[in-house]
């Protein structure tokens, strides 16, 4: 359930700069927005942002997630994960374990496949309100997975403020906080295995 909520909350991994046919300029607007909020968070110079996540109070969790190309490092009160884009080490913070993947295998997040996210696979639109601007995204007909993501970005700088997701008949909502865009050192992605030296259980799955 972790991992599944944490892929969620950053929906936008999975995006491409395909081009879609056939779209209203309300469409294209709201995909162009989109696609440039996803820069913000992959491009080059790397971003970090704090999420909220509340299941009508079945399952809460927060955490902080840093964000550079491929690569990926996150934070919550159960798990760190470190991801260079070569391999992917996760710390299980409460029973000292630590399990090392090859970055690039679905084996790492056993939701990765169910939820892969293709932007052909929906329609866009996009509306103005007082809080910012809401980007839809709707799936389109016999599309698996995630059936509908409303986005709310800043109007002045187009940060991601919140993510609604809708997933068979549940939505959960990613509240989004602290957003900053560049000054993301690579280092911060390698797994500090000096700092892991003892106490630790170590469990290698490449």
């Amino acid at each position: 359930m972790k991992k599944y909520l944490f892929l969620i909350s950053i929906l936008w991994a999975a995006l491409s700069l395909s081009a879609q046919e056939k779209e209203t300029p309300n469409a294209k607007q709201a995909r162009r927005m989109f696609m440039e909020t996803y820069d913000m968070v992959y491009g080059a110079k790397g971003s970090q942002l704090h999420y909220k996540v509340n299941i009508i109070g079945i399952y809460k969790t927060e955490g902080t997630i840093w964000t550079k190309g491929k690569k990926s490092k996150f934070i919550d009160e159960r798990y760190i994960a470190w991801n260079d884009d070569v391999t992917y080490t996760r710390l299980e913070r409460k029973n000292k374990k630590i399990v090392i993947f090859d970055a690039h295998s679905d084996k790492r997040d056993k939701y990765a496949t169910k939820f892969k996210f293709s932007p052909d696979n929906y329609t866009y639109s996009i509306k103005d309100s007082n809080e910012g601007y809401y980007i839809t995204l709707k799936a389109k007909k016999g599309v698996k997975g995630i059936k509908e993501a409303r986005c709310l970005l800043d109007k002045k700088t187009r940060y991601p403020l919140s993510v609604r997701i809708k997933v068979g008949i549940f939505h959960t909502t990613i509240v989004i906080s602290n957003f900053k865009t560049g000054d993301i050192c690579d280092s911060l992605f390698t797994f500090p295995k000096e700092e892991y030296k003892s106490g630790y259980e170590y469990v290698d799955k490449r």
